[in-house]
């Protein structure tokens, strides 16, 4: 007799309490804890690299050049040089699969699309150099920079992205990063192949060499990678070209796989100001942040490491701040716990303290960001732009500043193109979230004369760029693609698109009435001739004698733009007959007032004609 398939289900594990054979052990604690290890960080980066912006070769591509750019940047204004920066990319061999079609080959190695190829990007600028023993840890060492530790305005923030991108390289190609380093004029420059060792999170150097170089300072990186090279929204042309607009004292060469050359020349040669660095605010410490400040300040009192740790507290904003929390300001730091802690940490909050500093931050400016979008949208017909007031969120000091361009040959039945930046650094994926996006969704551009249907960006030829400046922006992940959604941030940022759209509207609407004057303007001059005939052939005067005051007369009726009273001698109005080319200037418009509104006996008509 055949089995049933409730027969044939696996039966469940025996019970010992009822009398079953217990389940076999597959490991002990013992056993378990000989597995267990640290985690070195560019072993969890290797396996997690889509955290850092590696998740896709294109955007690999992208991620290495902006890295290398960025800590460019930053070296030369630290330095107080202006940047001259090349950027090079030069394709060695295609990736195709091994039984890929011709026509997917084709596009390999072209680096489309179709496939991936090998190439060595080259990120050359003219900065001060690094020193050789710091050459191995800067880029083959996760987690180890400059930048971290201070509130300052900074493109790089984690210490993370030059050495991750060598580390990619090293990954697909195993070819190791070459830097090439010079710090003064008449040293000698330094050539160093670097690994990084994955176990242990250390450099490798594979080899080096002193060279001769014909710049006086400055570094070159040169990084071998699988990546694919692609144009569009997220490509590396239009990074760089979004780079120029919010760095105008920045001179860029580009150099495509293609070979071709783009120039950028800079528009500023001004440096911007030296961000000065600040201390934390007492407004956005948390917590477990403030034990650890009050821990490291053995020997110190409660009212000294407030004073010494945060900025705006004052010796009498410290003792308010004790009071409040009922703790006594002569308190040894190291021994607030407990519940005197968490007065301590929520009076910090409830004390009113000034706003910090805004000299940690550095925004591009009104003037300078016209001056970019002016880079990039040359022939457009208007610009505007606006810088908020320095904010805070979380303690850290923020400005807001956004600049757009319209008309001219910009596309009029595409959506508008929002450009986002952080520090001047583009921000060019996850769009849809980021604050930065979210802001200029959320404006309504119907109210500034301009078509957009309900959720969406505005319909018009519209450049708009939202520019963050702070000394600690909130990225939502690693690879810095999108702005965190604090309340702070999007409202200062839909206040500053608000005020560039209230002068778009402006704009847009003086245009209006200009068309309006010029069609009106054009009609008049267009019927003039037919009526001065018809009256010239019942009165039996000469037609130009009639058409004199009617054009004398047009500048009381229509509001004129540019151009003269009346039709130049010698030219005639548009879409009508010209007066005689001997016709004498017309005569002086008459006052306001006068001839308006009473009527003249026929007799003294036809004296004025």
């Amino acid at each position: 007799m055949p089995k049933s398939k409730k027969d044939t289900l696996p039966r469940p594990t025996e019970n010992p309490e009822r009398g079953g054979a217990p389940p076999k052990r597959r490991a002990t604690a013992e056993s378990m804890a000989t597995r267990q290890r640290e985690i070195s960080v560019s072993e969890f980066f290797t396996k997690n690299r889509h955290l850092l912006g590696f998740d896709n070769p294109a955007k690999a591509l992208l991620t290495t050049i902006k890295e290398a750019v960025d800590n460019s940047l930053d070296a030369c204004e630290e330095a107080g040089i202006l940047p001259d920066i090349l950027v090079e990319i030069h394709e060695t061999t295609a990736v195709a699969p091994a039984k890929a079609t011709a026509k997917a080959t084709e596009a390999a190695s072209t680096g489309g699309a179709g496939g991936s190829s090998r190439f060595r990007v080259v990120v050359e600028d003219n900065g001060p150099g690094i020193v050789k023993a710091q050459i191995p840890k800067i880029f083959a060492k996760l987690l180890y920079g400059s930048k971290f530790h201070r509130l300052k305005q900074s493109r790089g923030q984690q210490g993370i992205g030059i050495s991750a991108a060598g580390l990619y390289g090293q990954l697909t190609t195993g070819k190791p990063v070459v830097i090439t380093s010079k710090t003064g004029k008449g040293r000698p420059a330094v050539k160093i192949h670097l690994r990084i060792d994955t176990k242990r999170n250390q450099p490798d150097v594979f080899s080096e060499e002193t060279l001769e170089w014909a710049k006086d300072h400055g570094t070159r990186v040169e990084i071998e990678l699988v990546a694919a090279f692609r144009g569009g929204r997220t490509g590396v042309q239009e990074y760089l070209e979004q780079t120029v607009v919010a760095n105008p004292h920045m001179a860029l060469a580009y150099v495509s796989p293609k070979g071709e050359r783009l120039e950028f020349p800079r528009v500023s040669h001004e440096l911007p100001r030296e961000a000065q660095e600040i201390k934390p605010h007492p407004h956005g410490v948390e917590l477990g942040m403030l034990h650890a400040m009050l821990s490291d300040g053995a020997g110190k009192s409660v009212k000294e490491v407030l004073v010494e740790s945060f900025s705006r507290v004052s010796p009498a904003v410290a003792a308010e701040i004790c009071k409040v929390a009922r703790v006594s300001p002569k308190t040894p730091a190291d021994r607030i716990q407990g519940d005197d802690l968490e007065r301590l940490h929520k009076a910090l909050g409830e004390v009113k303290v000034m706003a910090p500093p805004a000299t940690a931050v550095v925004p591009i400016g009104e003037a300078l960001l016209i001056e970019g979008l002016k880079r990039r949208f040359a022939h457009a017909e208007f610009y505007a732009s606006t810088t908020r007031p320095p904010s805070v969120y979380r303690g850290n000091p923020f400005v807001v500043e956004v600049g757009l361009a319209f008309g001219g040959d910009l596309p009029p039945d595409e959506t508008a193109d929002i450009m986002r930046f952080a520090n001047r650094v583009p921000l060019q994926y996850q769009p849809k979230a980021c604050a930065i996006s979210e802001s200029v969704y959320q404006t309504n551009w119907r109210g500034y004369d301009l078509q957009q249907p309900k959720g969406g960006l505005p319909v018009a030829p519209l450049a708009v760029a939202v520019h963050l400046a702070s000394v600690w922006v909130p990225f939502t992940s690693e690879a810095k693609e999108a702005v965190a959604h604090y309340d702070e941030l999007l409202r200062e940022m839909k206040l500053a698109v608000q005020e560039c759209g209230r002068k778009l509207a402006a704009h847009i609407r003086a245009r209006a009435h200009a068309q309006r004057e010029e069609k009106r303007r054009s009609l008049f001059e267009r019927y003039i001739p037919e009526v001065a005939s018809a009256i010239s052939a019942i009165l039996n005067v000469p037609k130009d004698k009639v058409e004199k005051p009617f054009f004398a007369a047009l500048p009381n009726f229509v509001r004129f733009a540019d151009e003269p009273a009346a039709p130049p001698e010698g030219s005639a109005p548009p879409a009508a007959s010209a007066p005689p080319s001997d016709t004498p200037p017309p005569a002086p418009p008459p006052k306001a007032g006068k001839g308006r509104g009473k009527a003249a006996p026929r007799g003294e008509q036809l004296e004025l004609l």
